[in-house]
C-alpha cells in the first residue's frame, strides 16, 4: 500500500512538471480538466503566464519590446469573457506611437478524445480609437466551449523607455507565471509592488552583460526616449543590463468583495518609477520629482494652464450670464449651470484638453478637461478664486508616487471665506459640492495661479438623506393599501435624478415595482425634479399582496415592507478589503400601521439601539402603540464612510442587528 501511494505520488510529481508550455502544445490532460484543483469554484484560470520586457534598439534609438504569452483554461460558460482581450496602445503619431505585432492565438477543443485547434482569425480582431492618444485593440478567441483551452500571444513595441505596471495578479488564479524584466544600465528605475497587495511574490534582481555590434555609440536623452549617436566606425558595444525576475506558481485570483471603492487598488503588480536617466560617461540626471512639481508641470502646459488664460471666446458671453448676479455665490452659480447647459460631455476622461477650450465651447461638446477647465476660467473672469483640483478617478486607482499619470481628471474649485466648493459641469444634473461617485477618491491637487499646490479632501461632508413616511393598511382580504412618501438630499438625490429624471411615470412606477413582490404602484407624483438645489420628493399609492402571513387566528406582518433590506451582504466572516460608503448616510423610516378591525396586537418587537464605535455610526428601531395603530421608527445615521478590515467585525454585528430588527415582525392575534 506503501508502494502504491509512493509511485502515485512520483507520477502526479512528474506529470506537474512535464507540461509542456511552449506555444502550441496544449496538452489532452488541460483539455479533459474539469476543476481547477486548488480552487473549484473558478470560471477560468490562466495555466501559463509568460512576460518579458526590453529594450532594443534600431537606427541609433532604444525603443522598448513586450513580449506576451498566455494559456487560459475555460471551464464553464461564466468564464467566457475570459476569450477576449484588450490592448490599450498610444497613438499620437507614427514617431510617438505603440505598435502591436506578431499577435497569434488558438483555440483548444477536445472532441472524441481528439484535440481539435480553431486558429484567431482577422474577422475576430477589432481596433476602436478611443481618442487622438489612444487606441484600443481587442481580440476574441473562436469557438469557445466549456473546457476549451485558449493561447494567444503578441508583442507591443513602444518608442518610451517608462515601463507601464507590471500586473501580477488576475481575478483568477494563475497556475505558472514567469516575468522578466531587462533595464539597459542607462535607465534607473525604482520598483515597488503594491504594498496594499496581499499576495506578494519574491523578486529576484541581478545583473546580464550584453554585447551588440554597432557603432561607436553614445546614449542621450529627450522627452522620454533615447538616442544613440553614432559615427560610421563599427565596433562592439557592452553594457550592463539589470534584470528582474519573477517566477511563482498557484498565484490566488484577486477574490472580490462587497462595497470596495476599487479592487485594482489591492491588486499585486510591480510599479515602475522611472527615476533617472544616466549617460556612458557617469553622468545621471534624475526624473524623481514631488507632487508639486508634477503639478507645475501640469499647469505649465500648453493645454492645461494656458488654456485658462484664454477668455475672448466666451467673454461676452459671461457678461451676460452674471449681468444680474449680485453676490460672488449667485455668479458661480449662474456660471456653472450655463456650462452645465451648454458644454455637453462626450465621455472623454482626462484633465487636459486636446482641442482646445474655444473648439469645445463651439462646438458644444467636450471631455472632462474641456468643461470643467473651461468653468475654471470663467469662474476667474468673474472675479472669483478659482482654481484647477487634479484627481484619480475611482477606477483609475490611488497613485502610489508622484506622476503625471497619477492623475487623471480635473474638477473646478472656488475658495470662499467659509471654505472650498468643488464644481463638476460634466453632470447636468450635479450641484455644489456633489461630485460624481467615479471622482471622489479620497483627496485632489488644488492648482493655484502662482504654481503653488496643495493636497485637498474629496469626501463628502454633507450626509445624504433619505426620509420616508409610509401609511400601512390590512384589508379584508389580507392585501396591504397604503401610500408613501420619501424625501432624498444629496447624492441620493442626484443617483434619483440620473436614473429617472428623463424616463415616463409609467416606466419609473415599473422600475419602483421591480423587486417589491406582488405590488401595484399607482398616482406617482414628483416634486423638485429640476430644482437641483433641492430635496427630490415623490408620494406614490400601493397595494400589496402575499404579505401577510395567517396561522390560525394570528396575522404576522414584517412593518417595514418592502423598504426593509432584502440581504444582507456582510456575512463573511472576515474582511480582507475596507468597505467604502464613498459619503455620509442617514435614512429613518416612519411606519404607521392601522390595526384592522376585530384583532389585536400580540406582540411587537424589542426596541432596541446600538452604536458604532461609539460616534461613527448608531441604529435605533423603535415600536409605539398609539391606540388603533402603532407606529415603527427606523433610523440609521452613519458617519464613517471607510470601513477598515480591523473594524469589520465590530461593523459586521452592528449590522447583523439592524438587518434582524428590520425584518423582525409584528403578531395581530384575533379577538
Amino acid at each position: 500500500m506503501r508502494k502504491l501511494i509512493l509511485v502515485t505520488l512520483i507520477l502526479l510529481f512528474n506529470f506537474s512538471f512535464s507540461q509542456n508550455y511552449k506555444f502550441g502544445k496544449v496538452s489532452k490532460e488541460e483539455l479533459a480538466e474539469k476543476i481547477y484543483n486548488n480552487d473549484s469554484t473558478v470560471n477560468a484560470a490562466v495555466l501559463y503566464r509568460y512576460q518579458k520586457t526590453n529594450y532594443e534598439y534600431e537606427s541609433g534609438s532604444f525603443f522598448k519590446v513586450t513580449e506576451v504569452f498566455e494559456r487560459i483554461k475555460i471551464y464553464n460558460q461564466e468564464g467566457y469573457d475570459w476569450a477576449t482581450k484588450k490592448l490599450k496602445l498610444y497613438n499620437k503619431s507614427k514617431i510617438k506611437s505603440e505598435k502591436l505585432k506578431g499577435l497569434k492565438g488558438n483555440t483548444y477543443n477536445l472532441l472524441n478524445g481528439k484535440v481539435v485547434k480553431d486558429k484567431l482569425k482577422k474577422e475576430g480582431i477589432f481596433e476602436e480609437k478611443n481618442n487622438e492618444y489612444w487606441k484600443t485593440t481587442k481580440f476574441t478567441m473562436p469557438n469557445i466551449k466549456e473546457g476549451s483551452v485558449i493561447e494567444y500571444s503578441y508583442r507591443i513595441e513602444s518608442p518610451f523607455i517608462s515601463v507601464d505596471d507590471i500586473i501580477l495578479q488576475y481575478d483568477i488564479p494563475i497556475k505558472k507565471a514567469e516575468v522578466s524584466i531587462l533595464i539597459p544600465e542607462y535607465f534607473i528605475f525604482n520598483k515597488i509592488v503594491n504594498p496594499k497587495a496581499t499576495y506578494r511574490p519574491e523578486i529576484t534582481n541581478s545583473t546580464v552583460q550584453r554585447r551588440i555590434l554597432s557603432s561607436n555609440s553614445q546614449v542621450s536623452y529627450s522627452n522620454n526616449q533615447a538616442t544613440i549617436g553614432t559615427n560610421k566606425k563599427q565596433s562592439e558595444w557592452k553594457f550592463i543590463e539589470n534584470k528582474t525576475l519573477i517566477e511563482d506558481s498557484n498565484i490566488p485570483a484577486l477574490k472580490k468583495e462587497v462595497m470596495v471603492s476599487n479592487i485594482n487598488n489591492y491588486r499585486a503588480k510591480l510599479i515602475m518609477e522611472y527615476s533617472a536617466y544616466k549617460n556612458a560617461d557617469g553622468f545621471v540626471k534624475s526624473f524623481s520629482t514631488t507632487w508639486d512639481d508634477v503639478s507645475k508641470t501640469i499647469y505649465k502646459s500648453s493645454s492645461f494652464g494656458a488654456e485658462l488664460k484664454k477668455t475672448n471666446y466666451y467673454s461676452e458671453d459671461i457678461d451676460r450670464v452674471i449681468g444680474e448676479a449680485g453676490t460672488p455665490i449667485e455668479k458661480a452659480s449662474s456660471i456653472y449651470n450655463y456650462v452645465k447647459s451648454k458644454v455637453k460631455w462626450n465621455n472623454f476622461v482626462g484633465y487636459s484638453s486636446g482641442n482646445g477650450l474655444k473648439k469645445a465651447y463651439k462646438e458644444n461638446t467636450g471631455s472632462t478637461a474641456d468643461i470643467n477647465l473651461m468653468l475654471t476660467s470663467m469662474l476667474r473672469y468673474a472675479g472669483l478664486k478659482a482654481n484647477p483640483v487634479l484627481l484619480s478617478t475611482r477606477d483609475n486607482g490611488i497613485p502610489l508616487h508622484p506622476t503625471t499619470e497619477g492623475f487623471n481628471y480635473v474638477i473646478a474649485a472656488i475658495e470662499f471665506p467659509e471654505g472650498i466648493v468643488y464644481l463638476d459641469a460634466t453632470n447636468t444634473y450635479g450641484t455644489a459640492n456633489i461630485l460624481p461617485e467615479y471622482a471622489i477618491n479620497w483627496r485632489g491637487r488644488i492648482i493655484r495661479e502662482g504654481g503653488t499646490s496643495d493636497w485637498v479632501n474629496l469626501t463628502p461632508q454633507a450626509k445624504s438623506k433619505e426620509i420616508a413616511l409610509m401609511n400601512v393598511e390590512i384589508n379584508d382580504d389580507l392585501s396591504i393599501s397604503g401610500k408613501i412618501r420619501k424625501q432624498f438630499t444629496e447624492y441620493l438625490a442626484l443617483g434619483y435624478r440620473n436614473n429617472y429624471y428623463t424616463p415616463s411615470p409609467e416606466d419609473i412606477i415599473k422600475d419602483f415595482e421591480d423587486g417589491k413582490g406582488d405590488i401595484e404602484i399607482t398616482n406617482l407624483s414628483v416634486k423638485n425634479k429640476e430644482i437641483l438645489n433641492k430635496p427630490i420628493s415623490y408620494t406614490y399609492d400601493y397595494k400589496l399582496n402575499n404579505e401577510v402571513e395567517e396561522i390560525g387566528d394570528k396575522l404576522y406582518i414584517s412593518p417595514l415592507l418592502f423598504l426593509a433590506p432584502d440581504d444582507n451582504p456582510f456575512k463573511q466572516d472576515s474582511r480582507t478589503y475596507p468597505i467604502d460608503f464613498i459619503y455620509p448616510l442617514y435614512s429613518k423610516y416612519s411606519i404607521t400601521i392601522k390595526i384592522p378591525d376585530g384583532y389585536a396586537v400580540e406582540s411587537i418587537p424589542e426596541n432596541a439601539k446600538v452604536q458604532l464605535n461609539g460616534v461613527d455610526g448608531e441604529f435605533s428601531y423603535i415600536v409605539k402603540s398609539l391606540g388603533n395603530k402603532l407606529q415603527v421608527m427606523v433610523t440609521t445615521n452613519l458617519n464613517k464612510t471607510l470601513i477598515l478590515p480591523a473594524d469589520y467585525e465590530q461593523f459586521k454585528q452592528f449590522f447583523q442587528l439592524s438587518f434582524e430588527k428590520q425584518t423582525d415582525k409584528i403578531v395581530l392575534k384575533k379577538v
